[in-house]
């Protein structure tokens, strides 16, 4: 598809994926004055039919692609096309996949309970945050994130910044400091 936003994770319950595409159907009942993202699917799992059974009963089918789980050498190609990334999981303990579309220079909207969503996401800067049990607040931000003025390239360029700052030389400085706090740090005492 020309422009489409992008989620990649294992087609389980905490990932949400029936809810996105309810948010997905609603925001395009909502695109009046450009035309409407595609939505891709990457992964697979134990509701692949379900969650092709759900688009077809929204109507969704000429709009939603689902290629089935990617090895890492195919993920770049996806990345690079895709206007935005979107992770709607419900329980996340940090969500390695939005690392990955911010390195690879996406706008990101991230659900509130996934842990790197404090870390990486600036809201108003390369993305915003959102309640992965509202599906009327998600489908306004994939609004917002395909509005013909919404400044991708600059929150592109941020999330490249952001998740740099993020490399192993930062882990290692961290480790680094953890070690010597341990070290030299006071005696813990048991009450």
């Amino acid at each position: 598809p020309q422009d489409y936003f992008l989620a990649s994770a294992r087609f389980v319950e905490k990932k949400n994926l029936p809810r996105l595409l309810d948010a997905y159907a609603r925001y395009r009942s909502l695109s009046r004055t450009t035309t409407p993202w595609s939505l891709v699917l990457l992964g697979d799992g134990l509701l692949r039919s379900a969650l092709e059974l759900k688009f077809d009963v929204l109507g969704l089918r000429d709009h939603v692609l689902m290629p089935g789980f990617k090895q890492v050498a195919d993920l770049p190609a996806y990345y690079a096309l895709a206007g935005a990334f979107i992770h709607p999981s419900t329980v996340e303990p940090w969500g390695l996949v939005v690392n990955e579309a911010m390195a690879s220079g996406l706008p990101v909207l991230v659900s509130n309970k996934c842990g790197c969503a404090p870390e990486l996401v600036r809201e108003g800067v390369n993305g915003f945050t959102f309640d992965p049990l509202n599906v009327e607040e998600m489908a306004q931000r994939m609004l917002q994130f395909s509005a013909a003025n919404f400044p991708r390239t600059e929150f592109a360029k941020k999330s490249r910044e952001i998740v740099a700052d993020l490399g192993p030389e930062r882990f290692a400085l961290g480790l680094s400091q953890a070690i010597e706090t341990a070290v030299n740090g006071a005696p813990v005492i048991a009450t």
